[in-house]
């Protein structure tokens, strides 16, 4: 089972990585080495988008950390939990942001575009602050690998703060299911072959990451952009909240 979430490919991290260095990747077991030459590379994925995307942190940081996830999926839920750490680092700073877009793999996880979509009517009533908080919340009460009962989405809602009868006729409605699945076409586009998919970013150009990085790579891979872009390291970074 834990390929369908990350295979053993070739995972680009960033220049002052030594080239060739292995990285765990979260809790799957398997590894993957620098690529890119070590250096951000255009990509085929949007950059961030106010209009439509879901930002925690500074909606104008120079570097964006955008993830591709699929809220049934274990290893999703291990780097929720690193991108929150990463964010309690950087997010001070301003330097750093989180842009979370959905890639539910419904052929494994069935449940996962409404999921999705559940999170999409969340911040439909509350913003980026509610889009997060829900999303934290399915992680926190799902059994994940489809184990979810769908009927606990209004219940989460409620759970959240949002009012039920506006998030359920916003579910039923099936307002943003076609959003769900344009972002899974970007992130198949981009190449992703599993969840979580990562990239690393500065406006178009990209560090790609496949799997549930841990903290250490996660940080090694942003210091190395910031030094690059001579924003300095986000050191001083101590807390974030959401906007």
């Amino acid at each position: 089972m834990k390929s369908q979430y990350v295979l053993p490919i070739t995972i680009v991290v960033a220049g002052a990585l030594v080239a060739g260095a292995i990285f765990l990747v979260g809790k799957s077991g398997t590894s993957g080495t620098t690529s890119n030459n070590g250096q951000p590379q255009k990509t085929s994925v949007r950059p961030y988008d106010s209009a439509t995307d879901h930002i925690l942190g500074n909606p104008s940081a120079s570097v964006k950390v955008v993830e591709y996830a699929d809220l049934e999926c274990p290893f999703c839920k291990t780097f929720e939990a690193t991108m929150h750490q990463v964010m309690d680092y950087y997010g001070q700073s301003g330097k750093v942001a989180w842009v979370y877009r959905p890639f539910p793999l419904a052929q494994i996880h069935s449940k996962a575009p409404k999921e999705a979509e559940a999170a999409e009517c969340a911040a439909d009533q509350g913003g980026d602050t509610a889009y997060f908080k829900y999303i934290d919340q399915v992680y926190a009460v799902s059994p994940l690998e489809n184990g979810l009962d769908l009927a606990q989405l209004p219940v989460i809602a409620k759970d959240v703060g949002l009012n039920v009868d506006t998030f359920n006729q916003c579910l039923s409605s099936g307002k943003y299911a076609k959003k769900v699945q344009d972002s899974y076409n970007e992130a198949i586009a981009a190449g992703g072959q599993g969840t979580p998919l990562i990239f690393v970013m500065v406006g178009s150009d990209a560090v790609t990451l496949q799997g549930a990085q841990p903290y250490d790579s996660m940080r090694a891979a942003i210091d190395t952009v910031l030094q690059q872009i001579g924003a300095g390291t986000g050191t001083t970074a101590a807390t974030t909240t959401s906007n």
